[in-house]
């Protein structure tokens, strides 16, 4: 993948647009499929970029580093995420079919459920028309 940062020759329009690689993106303009996206027009050149230098601060253990904060980040996420699914759902456990089942065609008042359920299960409920949702979950375990 290329990314670029595009001119429009009509309403000088900067704008970034990624490529699979030089020859699309020459093969695209040829047959007129690259547009401005403020003004339409067709008439679309490369503009001057700065390359990306990799430097120390920008080294492989940096990159780790940041890789490590994300996925502390979005752990984070879904720790309160599912804190909040706790705190305002009934588990369930492996009932789930069946009370999501019950809910639906009872129309009962539910607070909301959550458990867990087979991929044959998640796929029945959907076709009866049940709406679900799929929740990545972490377990908790602390060394």
């Amino acid at each position: 993948m290329i990314k670029y940062k595009l001119i429009c020759k009509n309403c000088d329009n900067l704008f970034d647009s990624w490529f699979s690689s030089s020859k699309e993106f020459d093969k695209l303009k040829k047959i007129k499929l690259l547009n401005c996206n403020n003004c339409n027009s067709t008439k679309i050149e490369k503009s001057l970029m700065s390359p990306r230098v990799i430097s120390k601060s920008n080294s492989k253990n940096n990159l780790i580093k940041n890789e490590e904060k994300k996925i502390k980040y979005f752990k984070n996420k879904m720790r309160d995420y599912q804190k909040f699914i706790k705190d305002n759902f009934n588990y369930v456990g492996k009932n789930f079919a069946y009370e999501a089942r019950s809910i639906h065609y009872n129309k009962k008042k539910s607070k909301g459920i959550y458990g867990t359920a087979t991929r044959e299960d998640v796929d029945s409920l959907r076709d009866e028309g049940i709406e679900i949702q799929n929740i990545p979950w972490i377990e908790e375990k602390e060394n």
